[in-house]
């Protein structure tokens, strides 16, 4: 039959791209017309100049359907029929060609109702399984599924290379009252770009990159790669089933921190970046031969600018491009796991880039963000803040953080910007801001939306670490939830790292009257779980590199580096170290550029780095350097209060107390003779390691190696050690057992 069977307002909807569900009028559909029981099977088409039908189960029988508009819209209705049937359609182009596929509106939703409920409730923590694109099988026929939340959408399309970026041909439907928009379209495959044409309900057209994409083109551009992460075969079991048995808090903890694009790169071939599996085999065994256990990434998540490090992130679920594809990041970690190396990811669920193609103003509304600046902006960096208390918004961030953990295997998060996210007048001022709803400044959403992510990444994923950079004094960050803590596993000591930097930046001539600098962190060391960094933040912005913030001539800055990092790998907390620190960087950290490996043909520098080689060495042999770092058990000061000389010494010391090691820190370039310290016991002691050795860089003063205790009470110690104390160094010293 040639009638329409359709009214005319429907297919201008569809013909303008302005259908909640094109599938009432798309597809095929039993009816009775006339009195007549039948099919009708309608589609549209603007590039086609005929087109056929034909039931899967008898491709020779062809129905040629009916033009019904001159614009594209072919209908028919077919008596013979009574209920649905497989089918594909078949269309002749104005070129000629004749292409053969099956048609998406024929297909049923394949997000369940239980999964929406999840969804909306905030509560799916697989929700990345759902929402996105996926290559699926349905009834045999393979395709992709995409899904996207946009509740405030008028009409949302699936836009890619396989329909030249034309709305009108995959049209999305609308599931109910949830806000998903889903569609499943036949013969889509990995690999293909797409995005999401989003109609808002002032009729403003938006090209938006998927939220829950898993791949990204390069940078500039902005569509989003069908990628189902489901090829790769990983070789980490072993690894994976150790970490869930480790006992990360009372094991030695050195990260090198890194930023993938600017560690090294390839100058003979235009300064171009590594790629994850080039990094994987120059990167990897850098950081085993140097000591350290872990590697903490900026974030590698999809951002479009360079210069933010990774910390604008517009891709949550995709790790960038610059480097490589999903599936070469895996074989990264993938690597480090098989060389013993854990890999700890920069998460950034405190805010969010206004880049028009990404989350802000996602369907024409503020989605993802407040719509009230003085709770959604960020006003010092130009971004939106989440909101935290839209279920939905919440889910997104929880599976985002679940989702590297599962997919990536990634052995910890560490949470960056953390006070931003507990206080709602951070870097406000007075009207800038919303209190919450008992009057307080504290962001109730946020504290809770912490609390989920640490409770559920600790139940899935035992001996994963999540790790707060939280500049402030909030309490309990790493308290358990039950006790009203926030349940991370570290906290960033940030007080500790600008007070040593303040103190080591002194001329040794007046560090005696900033002493206070030295000891203070011991009044709070054992309040939290603390990680002791010398971050990527304390050495740009003209802030200079740990090497030229140190006073003094070549030598000086060298001797008080390899001070400052002894100090440091004694002091109680896990550790952590920006790259281009273990060598003596020169210049400030630049993205744009490598590290100045150059470097390394000097022997200062050589003797720096060998010096952090040793001290991770040691830090891993030694129980007493890392096994009681949050209890007051494992540290005993011997003397904090000789200001004159400007030294402190101490002991620290192995969960039964047994294994016990003095530390004595001289911070002047004054060698000191004689120099008596206390100790708790008699017998032989040995000089394990002197950061002012030749082999190091230093004048090669010491203790040559072997020390006796002296019957001398001194410090309240039974027994004494009578030291020569080298200029600007630290000792470590250990009783010798029989």
């Amino acid at each position: 039959m040639s009638i329409q069977l359709v009214d005319n307002e429907s297919l201008r909807k569809i013909r303008e791209v302005d259908h909640y569900d094109p599938f009432t009028v798309l597809g095929l559909r039993v009816l009775e017309y006339n009195g007549v029981k039948g099919v009708v099977i309608r589609s549209f088409h603007p590039n086609a100049k005929r087109m056929w039908i034909a039931p899967t189960v008898a491709p020779d029988e062809r129905y040629e359907l009916n033009r019904i508009t001159t614009d594209g819209f072919f209908e028919l209705f077919i008596q013979q029929k009574t209920e649905y049937f497989p089918y594909v359609l078949i269309k002749e182009l104005y070129s000629g060609e004749v292409v053969f596929f099956h048609d998406p509106y024929a297909f049923l939703p394949t997000l369940s109702d239980y999964d929406l409920y999840l969804f909306n409730l905030g509560d799916h923590h697989r929700i990345y399984e759902k929402l996105g694109s996926h290559c699926i099988d349905v009834n045999g026929i393979s395709g992709a599924q995409f899904a996207v939340w946009a509740p405030n959408a008028r009409s949302v399309s699936v836009i890619g290379d396989f329909n030249g970026w034309d709305a009108r041909y995959h049209q999305m439907r609308v599931l109910g009252s949830s806000g998903v928009w889903e569609i499943f379209i036949p013969g889509i495959s990995e690999g293909q770009l797409y995005k999401f044409k989003i109609k808002t309900q002032d009729g403003r057209i938006l090209d938006k990159t998927d939220p829950y994409g898993t791949e990204m083109e390069f940078r500039p551009r902005t569509a989003a790669r069908i990628n189902s992460l489901s090829n790769y075969e990983w070789h980490d079991a072993e690894w994976m089933e150790r970490r869930k048995q480790s006992d990360h808090l009372g094991e030695p903890l050195a990260i090198y921190e890194v930023h993938l694009g600017s560690w090294a790169r390839k100058p003979e071939e235009g300064n171009r970046w590594l790629t994850y599996r080039e990094l994987a085999y120059a990167l990897v065994p850098y950081i085993k031969e140097n000591g350290f256990t872990h590697i903490e990434l900026l974030p590698i998540m999809e951002h479009p600018f360079d210069g933010s490090w990774g910390y604008q992130v517009t891709g949550y679920f995709a790790p960038t491009s610059r480097y490589g594809s999903p599936q070469d990041f895996m074989f990264f970690v993938d690597y480090c796991h098989q060389n013993n190396i854990g890999v700890i990811l920069d998460w950034v669920p405190a805010h969010f880039p206004k880049d028009s193609h990404a989350l802000g103003e996602f369907d024409g509304t503020h989605l993802y963000e407040h719509a009230d600046p003085r709770l959604g902006e960020h006003q010092d960096w130009g971004t939106y803040v989440f909101n935290y208390g839209r279920h939905e918004v919440r889910n997104f961030l929880i599976s985002n953080a679940l989702f590297w953990l599962e997919k990536y295997h990634v052995d910890g998060l560490r949470i960056d910007a953390v006070a931003s996210m507990l206080y709602l007048d951070y870097s406000r001022k007075e009207g800038e801001w919303i209190p919450n709803r008992y009057g307080g400044r504290e962001n109730l959403e946020a504290i809770q939306l912490l609390k989920d992510v640490n409770k559920l990444v600790h139940s899935y994923y035992p001996g994963v670490l999540t790790i707060a950079e939280e500049s402030t004094a909030w309490p309990g960050v790493t308290h358990s939830i039950e006790l009203g803590g926030l349940g991370f596993s570290l906290k960033w000591n940030m007080g500790w790292m600008h007070d040593m930097l303040e103190y080591f930046s002194k001329d040794p001539i007046f560090r005696m009257y900033h002493h206070d600098l030295l000891t203070f962190v011991l009044l709070y060391a054992f309040t939290e779980r603390f990680l002791l960094p010398l971050s990527h933040d304390e050495v740009v912005h003209g802030k200079a590199s740990l090497l030229s913030k140190m006073p003094g001539d070549v030598w000086q800055k060298f001797a008080n580096l390899r001070l400052l990092f002894g100090l440091m790998y004694a002091f109680p907390g896990k550790k952590l170290l920006f790259m281009g620190g273990e060598f003596g960087q020169w210049n400030e950290w630049n993205h744009d550029a490598s590290l100045d490996w150059h470097l390394l043909q000097y022997p200062l520098h050589q003797g720096l780095q060998r010096w952090v080689r040793d001290l991770n060495k040691l830090y891993k042999w030694y129980a007493a350097l890392h096994q009681v770092d949050f209890y007051y058990t494992g540290f005993e000061w011997i003397d904090f209060r000789d200001v004159a000389h400007s030294v402190i010494s101490f002991i620290r010391k192995s969960a039964d107390t047994r294994e016990q090691i003095v530390i004595v820190c001289n911070f002047t370039p004054v060698p000191r003779f004689n120099y008596r310290i206390g100790v708790p016991e008699s017998g032989q002691y040995r000089e394990l390691i002197n950061s002012d050795s030749e082999f190091y860089g230093g004048s090669n003063m010491g203790n040559a190696g072997v020390l006796f205790a002296d019957p001398v009470p001194h410090h309240g110690k039974p027994f004494s050690l009578s030291l020569t104390l080298p200029p600007l160094a630290v000792l470590y010293i250990k009783r010798e057992t029989e």
